[in-house]
């Protein structure tokens, strides 16, 4: 059984398993009978477009919503035969806030230990350690409608803490915080899997998936379209190459006529050579271009990223913007 590689502790049972997972709504089918498997104390990112169920398999797997068929175990309890234990091992942040902006951070805290039917002491303590430990103290008399989106999402996290579950459900926990808030919460995430938490993380970024995630599964028409790390996606995808850019006509139009399946660009003098990026592949090339006498002025390597693996597993036409994994030789 696989470990977190943020935790690296030992092998460990299951912390999520999902068999034949289905759910329909009338007669949109949301999700079509997929498997999930997810080992305790490790990071799994399930991606999908808007309205692939991402939330609907949250909201299933924490019990708020009921599933039309499949064998599902939670925390290593039956979801159908035992809910109540379920709820006691997991928690959940959803894409909007559970805070409440009339009152203070620390009365919020405060409010969730009582939920989970702590003494006041207890309490206390337990708020006071969450507090600080993501560095809310100097904000926790504050009113938290005063705090920045950063701060919330912050405080929902220590919140859903308090009852110290070894499950955490993250549905898009970072959506429209800045780039300082959202690294911010990848180190609060790293920790609580270093901690021995495993985290079920719904995200429409990429990158963040790509850094976070032990497993990565996309969701696409109610199944799971590809599973595996991320580097295992990467590699099933097609469309890797190595670029070659010359000033020299010559040289351009000598590596064209002696490499074989090349694509040229003859306005950039440009070659285009798939590849799968190995270092095997780059010394090949590297030995050629020594022997053949050739100079490249600029050679790129460009291997497939998440964003590639998405498009080509949803469908979906790639953005202009969307950014493209490269190390550039010279």
């Amino acid at each position: 059984m696989p470990t977190s590689r943020k935790g690296g502790g030992r092998p460990s049972p299951d912390a999520v398993s999902a068999v034949g997972l289905r759910k329909s709504y009338g007669d949109k089918v949301v999700l079509d009978g997929i498997d999930l498997t997810i080992p305790a104390g490790t990071v799994f990112a399930l991606l999908g477009p808007n309205g692939a169920g991402k939330t609907t398999a949250v909201k299933i797997l924490s019990t708020l919503v009921s599933a039309d068929a499949g064998r599902i175990h939670v925390g290593g309890h039956d979801l159908a035969a035992d809910p109540q234990a379920v709820r006691a091992a997991i928690g959940v942040t959803g894409q909007f806030s559970a805070v409440d902006g009339l009152i203070t951070g620390e009365e919020n805290m405060l409010l969730m230990a009582d939920l989970h039917h702590l003494s006041r002491r207890e309490g206390q303590q337990v708020t006071a350690e969450l507090l600080d430990r993501f560095d809310l103290t100097d904000a926790a008399k504050k009113p938290a409608a005063t705090y920045s989106g950063g701060m919330k999402r912050r405080l929902d996290i220590a919140m859903t803490l308090v009852g110290n579950p070894r499950i955490i459900f993250l549905d898009e926990p970072t959506t429209g915080l800045d780039p300082r808030s959202r690294h911010n919460m990848w180190q609060i995430i790293r920790q609580l899997v270093s901690d021995g938490v495993t985290v079920f993380l719904t995200t429409q970024y990429l990158d963040e998936a790509d850094e976070l995630a032990d497993r990565i599964a996309v969701l696409n028409d109610g199944k799971i379209a590809a599973e595996g790390t991320a580097d295992e996606l990467k590699r099933i995808v097609p469309g890797g190459h190595i670029r070659l850019r010359f000033t020299d006509p010559a040289a351009y139009r000598s590596a064209a006529s002696t490499l074989g399946e090349v694509t040229r660009d003859d306005e950039a003098l440009a070659l285009q050579i798939p590849s799968d990026g190995s270092q095997r592949e780059l010394r090949a090339l590297l030995d050629w271009l020594d022997v053949a006498g050739v100079e490249a002025d600029e050679l790129t390597v460009h291997t497939p990223d998440l964003d590639d693996v998405f498009f080509a597993m949803t469908g979906s036409k790639q953005p202009a913007q969307a950014a493209q994994s490269k190390e550039t030789v010279r």
